[in-house]
């Protein structure tokens, strides 16, 4: 008797938690649609032909014209004109120092353009298998409903497992857009550490082309000051 209550209580509990798992659904794909708009705006905002700039920083680094890279850079609204900003503040203190320096801001904007990622990616590995467990609660619900009745039940049977089936089928549709976003703005971000590097390599190669002139003109001038001593 006791375990017959039990189970009565166990059915009602699966048939009111498979039609919860529905409305859990339906907010996670709230959320879902959310964090894709926001996303899609923050990389949207910050986009800039970094081609363009690559090229201008080359010609104002060429011309020694540090200040001249500088507004460049400030008035570029992307994240890697934003990362080389911040290295160029460590110019005076060599190449080795704005390497190090980019990594560092590269690693401390990662948060910013990885932002919503992880929900993403969790939503879309485990959106069918909560649709799944709605599923199989629904599908308790309605063989217990044959059980109890099974005299011209089949039909009900048949329906409920139906309306069952339809929690797989909307946890499969949230995954979806999550999983190829996911994708979609994880490319955009390993693209802005990429492109920064790019760029963080133009200044650092300048800087080491600069220095390397400037010792050969040393040089020169020493070897000529002691050649007009020897004469």
């Amino acid at each position: 008797m006791n375990s017959n209550v039990l189970m009565q209580k166990l059915v009602f509990v699966a048939s009111v938690a498979s039609q919860a798992v529905l409305y859990v659904l339906l907010g996670l794909s709230v959320l879902s649609i959310g964090v894709i708009v926001e996303r899609w705006w923050y990389f949207r905002m910050r986009r800039d032909n970094l081609d363009d700039l690559a090229d201008r920083l080359r010609k104002a680094f060429g011309r020694r014209d540090l200040a001249g890279a500088r507004k460049l850079l400030a008035a570029s609204k992307s994240v890697e004109a934003t990362i080389i900003r911040e290295a160029l503040d460590w110019y005076d203190d060599g190449p080795e120092a704005v390497e190090q320096i980019l990594a560092k801001a590269t690693r401390l904007r990662r948060k910013s353009f990885e932002g919503g990622l992880l929900f993403l990616g969790t939503l879309g590995n485990n959106a069918p298998f909560i649709g799944l467990f709605g599923t199989v609660l629904g599908i308790v619900t309605a063989f217990r409903e044959l059980g109890a009745n099974s005299m011209g039940a089949m039909g009900n049977v048949m329906g409920g497992i139906a309306e069952a089936l339809i929690a797989t089928a909307v946890g499969i549709l949230v995954a979806l857009p999550a999983v190829i976003f996911y994708n979609v703005f994880q490319k955009k971000g390993g693209d802005i550490e990429e492109q920064a590097a790019a760029l963080g390599n133009i200044v650092i190669a300048s800087m080491r082309t600069q220095r390397h002139a400037e010792s050969a003109t040393a040089n020169g001038e020493h070897v000529g000051r002691v050649a007009g001593v020897e004469a």
